[in-house]
This record gives structure tokens, C-alpha cells and sequence, in this order.
């Protein structure tokens, strides 16, 4: 791994996929990033096994990390939910349209997972990678933290340095956690389950299969290459969580649903699932993401994902501080912001659990009937098949300006991400890759004089797009790029916004919604957040358009 001749910005205790992608976010936006592992090289346990849209969006973020993830991923079309008797009951595949730009879930191997997120960093050569050194001691001071790593076991050297900032990645045991004293509260559940991930499997199938018998509930993930994740929950007395289950029973297990050698066994492991949020994601200069942060059940396939989400909303708001143009205030949404949906998503797990897996018969019965049921109602079949019982990303305080006008439904939200046509050529583009990793201010059917009206507001640099609503040709004009629909997404998304600017944050999310005369009432607002653009001697894009446009320039037809 490269070395950085500057000593680092940010500490990322932990090498898993959350301190991996938390890396990239950082190292691609040009912070100088240390990431420390304690064990020899990542990790070869199947732990998380499927990646969502909003994750692959994120690697996407990440210099197009997604074109690296995407040989590992099995492309899947969701989860087949079954009930007693092996009846189906529904499949819950997402929307379809790849709302995000993405797959709505993906199965795949961690281990695998984790060997090209590392290898990927090498293309980063602000960020140092350490395998083998813990993170020992942390004292933090108002402008650093001073670490001490241990490099080696016991009685390996000890280096101290200060750096800006630490995020904890380290997982359920966080030594980043412990050393801060942040509690975790939530509960344990007595409920034991069997893991067992095998090769050679015959499974062909693109989609999780949740049984939900109540004789003996079973999640069937297949793979790659024929690798398939099996979940069994254990009767009391079979086997202990935290022990290795004997190979009798894992064939036993297996027997309805394939014959077993031990060297076809990958990895097997009993173990019980907690469900657990920190009380605090941040503790001065330190910052709880992933396991560290939160711990669910795996019933909803949001763990991992959560991890990536909390990457995504914390580092490039990191990047923005470390760069001067935000304050400390922006840091303090991070937990404002993380903490209601990591509390949601453990819920839906924990309720996931009772309901699907549940070992009574007669609430499996009363599932079944009340499926069966919904699914003849279309709003309810949608809720079921559309997966729309998963909780909403929606930010409702934090980093964003929430509106009663047109637009109110966009903001807070996570922005599709279309294909659009981009001038001057009018290739099809995916929209993220149109706006660049930083802020963007899209002027959905605007003047130039109301462009000019904005970019006096005082609003944060961004990338500046005009957007061309319906056959309309696009046209990069001075400091702004043009787009228009490809695919009828964005003029579905944006066509009852003419005459308006959409903000969009770096992590995709909206942050405001308005028309020129609103747009100084967003910039004061949003101050305290990021730091206005300066409106002379810089060479940001919708900073260029104040001089060159004069007030009285036609404006764009609408």
C-alpha cells in the first residue's frame, strides 16, 4: 500500500467494508487518510452477504468504485418470502426501475468484498493502509487527537501521532467505543442461529429465500460460482452461540436441501443477534460508523448498508471541514442525521424476526392468511413486493432546509439518479457522474438572470447544471453544464419544478428546494453548515457566471 509523505488527516480504526469505503470516501476527495487493521489482512469470514443500491451508489461516489465491486456481485432481484408448507408467499423485489442508478440488492462474498475495496485503495496515494497495529490509547485536545498504535502483538512498538479526526469501523468489540466510554443500549435476544456457508451448490437462483416455517425457520442466499449462505435457526440444546457447531449437525441441517462434505463447508458458526444503537455517534474529534455504532439482526439485510451509509453521510462533510469550507456545526448532523434511521432499520429488523421467523404456528398461520390477504389489495401487494416497508432515508433535521412549497417532497430525500443526456455530445450519462463528488445546484427551466440572482446568495460551491425539461436540446453555457432526460426519469422527477434550483449535498441528498427570490434565505440559512462561495476571485463554476452574464440576457426556454 502507498505511504503518504504528510502525516494523515483521519484515523479509520478497522479495516471492514464500513473503514474500507470510508477510506476511499476520504482518500478520493483528497484527504490524507491512515487506516489501521489489528488483524494480518482483512477479514475471511462471509459475514454481510448483500449489498444495496444506495451502498453501490456510494462505491459509485467513490471514483467509480462500483465498476470494481460489480464482478463479486451476483445482480440479484430481491427476496422470496415463504410460509408454511414452503407455500409462497410473496417477492419482494424493489421498485425495478434502479431508482438509484443501481441494482436494488446484490449478494455477494465479504471476503471477497473486502479484497478489492484494499486493493482499490492503492489507486489513493493520500491513504496509508496498516495491517497488524491496534489502536492502543486516544486523548483528544481541541484542534487533534493524539493516538498511540501498537504495531505487532504484545510488546510491538508504539507510535504516537496526532491526527484531525478518528472514526471507529472496528466493529461490535470497538476499541474506538470502549476508549471514549460510549455506552451501547438495546437488547440481546436468547434466539441462537447456525450460519453455514458452503461451495459447490447447485442453487442457480438470483434472490434470497426467507422459510418460514415455524418447524424450523431457514434464509437460502445463493452466490457466485456456487458458493450459498444457509441460516438455521437452532431448538435449545443443539448448539451454543459462539461455539463451532459439529459437522453432524450442519449435515443434518442441510440434508432437505443438498448433500454436504466437510471440505464443501466454508465457514460454520453458531451465534445470537443484538440489537443495539451507541448512545452518542459522536464524541468531540471521534465518530462511531458501522457495528461500532449500531448492531442489528440480519433479517433485513441492512447491516453492512447501514455501515455505508454512515461513511457516506459522515466523511464528505470530514473532507469539507478539513478543506475550510464548512465549520464544526456540520459535523454535529452526523448523529442528528444517522441516528433515527439506524434506530429504524434495527426495528424493522427485530420485527422482520418475530414475524417471518417466527416458531409459532399459530402467528404463522395469521402471517400466511394476512399475506395471502394482501396481496389481492394493490396498495398492499406494493408495500410487500416493492419492499416499501423498509424504512425512509428521509432527513428530517440536520443539513437541510425543509420547505412547505413545491419541492417539499424532495427535500431530505436521496436524489434519483437517472441517465441524462449531457451536452455537447448527448451521451446518455449516469446523473452522479454528471455532478462530480461536491455540492451541485441544478436550475431546473431557469434564466440566466435568475442564475446570476443565485449565485449572489451567498449559497455553498457547487457544480452548476442547467436542466433542459422535455425534447429540449441541452447546452453547456458559461461555467454550467446542460442536461435533459434520457430515459423519462428526470422529467417525471423535476418537471413540476420549473423556475427552481435543487441543492444537492455530496451524498446525494437534497438539501433545499426554492426559486430565486427564496435563494438568500437558503444561503443564510444553510450558513452555518458551509461556508458561502465567494463571489469574486475564485474559479468555481456559478461563481465564473456572475461577471459574464448581464442582467438582461434572455433567459432559457421553458
Amino acid at each position: 500500500m502507498p505511504t503518504t509523505s504528510a502525516p494523515p488527516s483521519v484515523l479509520v480504526v478497522g479495516a471492514g467494508p464500513t473503514g474500507l469505503t470510508a477510506a476511499h470516501l476520504l482518500g478520493s476527495r483528497g484527504v490524507r487518510v491512515l487506516l489501521v487493521e489489528r488483524n494480518a489482512t482483512t477479514s475471511d469470514a462471509a459475514k454481510a452477504i448483500s449489498l444495496d443500491d444506495e451502498s453501490l451508489r456510494t462505491l459509485q461516489s467513490a471514483g467509480g468504485l462500483d465498476e470494481a465491486v460489480y464482478p463479486i456481485l451476483v445482480p440479484g432481484t430481491g427476496t422470496k418470502y415463504f410460509g408454511i408448507g414452503g407455500r409462497t408467499l410473496f417477492h419482494a423485489r424493489g421498485t425495478g426501475d434502479q431508482r438509484y442508478g443501481h441494482p436494488f440488492k446484490n449478494p455477494f462474498a465479504q471476503p471477497d468484498l473486502e479484497r478489492v475495496l484494499c486493493t482499490q485503495l492503492r489507486r489513493l496515494p493520500g491513504v496509508d493502509v496498516r495491517f497488524g497495529t491496534r489502536l492502543t490509547a486516544l486523548a483528544q485536545h481541541p484542534d487533534r487527537v493524539r493516538v498511540s498504535l501498537r504495531t505487532g502483538g504484545e510488546g510491538g512498538p508504539v507510535e504516537e501521532l496526532d491526527v484531525s479526526y478518528v472514526l471507529g469501523c472496528d466493529g461490535g468489540r470497538s476499541t474506538v467505543r470502549d476508549l471514549l466510554s460510549v455506552p451501547m443500549r438495546g437488547r440481546s435476544f436468547p434466539d441462537v442461529w447456525l450460519v453455514a456457508d458452503t461451495l459447490e451448490d447447485t442453487h442457480d437462483q438470483r434472490y434470497g429465500m426467507h422459510h418460514g416455517d415455524p418447524d424450523r425457520p431457514v434464509v437460502i442466499v445463493p452466490g457466485q460460482d456456487g458458493r450459498c449462505r444457509y441460516e438455521f435457526r437452532l431448538k435449545p440444546g443443539e448448539c451454543e452461540a459462539g461455539t463451532s457447531p459439529p459437522f453432524a449437525l450442519v449435515r443434518e441441517l442441510l440434508r432437505p436441501h443438498r448433500e454436504i462434505t466437510p471440505d464443501q463447508i466454508e465457514r460454520a458458526v453458531a451465534y445470537s443477534f443484538h440489537a443495539l444503537l451507541a448512545d452518542r455517534l459522536r464524541e468531540g474529534r471521534c465518530f462511531l460508523l458501522g457495528d461500532a455504532a449500531h448492531m442489528m439482526p440480519p433479517f433485513a439485510g441492512q447491516g453492512l448498508n447501514s455501515g455505508v451509509r454512515d461513511a457516506a453521510n459522515l466523511c464528505w462533510k470530514i473532507a469539507e471541514v478539513l478543506a475550510g469550507r464548512a465549520g464544526d456545526a456540520l459535523l454535529d448532523t452526523y448523529d442528528t442525521e444517522r441516528r433515527p434511521h439506524a434506530r429504524a432499520v434495527t426495528d424493522l429488523s427485530v420485527r422482520l424476526g418475530r414475524i417471518v421467523m417466527t416458531t409459532s404456528r399459530p402467528r404463522a398461520l395469521l402471517r400466511d392468511a394476512l399475506v395471502r390477504t394482501a396481496m389481492h389489495i394493490p396498495p398492499a401487494r406494493r408495500y410487500l413486493t416493492e419492499m416499501r416497508y423498509r424504512p425512509d432515508t428521509r432527513l428530517r433535521a440536520g443539513a437541510v432546509l425543509p420547505t412547505d412549497g413545491a419541492g417539499s417532497g424532495l427535500v431530505g430525500t436521496m436524489l434519483p439518479q437517472p441517465l441524462v443526456l449531457h451536452a455537447p455530445h448527448h451521451r446518455p450519462a449516469r446523473l452522479d457522474d454528471i455532478l462530480g463528488q461536491g455540492w451541485s445546484l441544478l436550475g431546473i427551466g431557469v434564466s440566466d438572470t435568475d442564475w446570476a440572482t443565485v449565485v449572489r446568495a451567498g449559497l455553498p460551491e457547487a457544480t452548476a447544471v442547467d436542466v433542459f425539461l422535455g425534447d429540449r436540446t441541452p447546452r453547456d453555457r458559461a461555467g454550467r453544464t446542460g442536461i435533459a432526460d434520457a430515459d423519462g426519469r428526470l422529467d417525471a422527477l423535476l418537471a413540476g419544478l420549473t423556475g427552481s434550483f435543487v441543492l444537492v449535498r455530496p451524498d446525494r441528498f437534497v438539501a433545499a428546494v426554492f426559486t430565486p427570490d427564496r435563494a438568500q434565505y437558503v444561503g443564510v440559512t444553510l450558513r452555518r453548515f458551509a461556508r458561502p462561495r465567494p463571489t469574486t476571485g475564485t474559479t468555481t463554476a456559478t461563481s465564473d457566471l456572475a461577471p459574464e452574464i448581464p442582467h438582461d440576457s434572455p433567459g432559457v426556454p421553458r
